[in-house]
């Protein structure tokens, strides 16, 4: 098994870098473990207080059961994981069963902040973007997916993205072993990580 960490910023397009691993490989050989399903659940907090939740920071993240289970998946079992609803700032009763597989992609804005995580993975990746191109992404993305609007966005990139990407996600970088410029648009450095990816299957074969 190899086990793929992808970080970067907000709207940096780490959804794309994956999306096209996995299209780049045999259907079924990959498994994606997103670190939005492992938010910590906010069910106790009062409704309206829930808006103020700060999800870029590390302590939003539930961390043990995320290496609870990618060492689970490593020792050839089967999990459930959970999904998390951003419209209500709680988990869901509902998981997602996953079955162990060659390639386990752990991804999210902070995946390279935990030590223990970070080291599991056998490539470590950083996915770069403009600092405008990412806040235009977020603003189409949570106004469609997260009944936002603009102002709200824009208010709340100010106040918790900018400072948080500064803080913690950016210095993460130092901790790639591959940095993607240009986000999900840079074909060479995709195709030479899942060329990576696909010499290192082979070799384990």
């Amino acid at each position: 098994m190899i086990i793929i960490g992808i970080a970067g910023g907000t709207g940096s397009g780490k959804t794309t870098v994956v999306n096209k691993i996995i299209n780049s490989l045999p259907a079924g050989e990959v498994a994606v473990l997103p670190q939005d399903s492992y938010y910590k659940d906010s069910s106790h907090v009062p409704v309206e207080e829930r808006s103020k939740i700060n999800f870029d920071e590390p302590d939003a993240i539930e961390w043990p059961l995320l290496v609870k289970h990618l060492k689970a998946l490593k020792a050839g079992q089967s999990i459930e994981m959970p999904t998390y609803s951003y419209l209500t700032c709680t988990r869901q009763p509902e998981t997602v069963h996953v079955e162990p597989r060659d390639v386990v992609i752990v991804e999210g804005i902070l995946v390279l902040n935990d030590a223990v995580l970070r080291n599991m993975m056998d490539v470590r990746v950083f996915v770069d973007a403009d600092a405008d191109d990412r806040l235009i992404r977020v603003i189409a993305r949570d106004c469609i997916e997260r009944g936002r609007t603009p102002q709200m966005v824009i208010d709340r990139y100010e106040g918790v993205l900018k400072p948080m990407h500064c803080q913690y996600i950016e210095p993460s970088k130092r901790f790639a072993d591959l940095i993607v410029p240009q986000g999900g648009s840079n074909t060479v450095a995709i195709g030479l990580l899942t060329d990576y990816i696909e010499s290192r299957l082979r070799r384990g074969k």
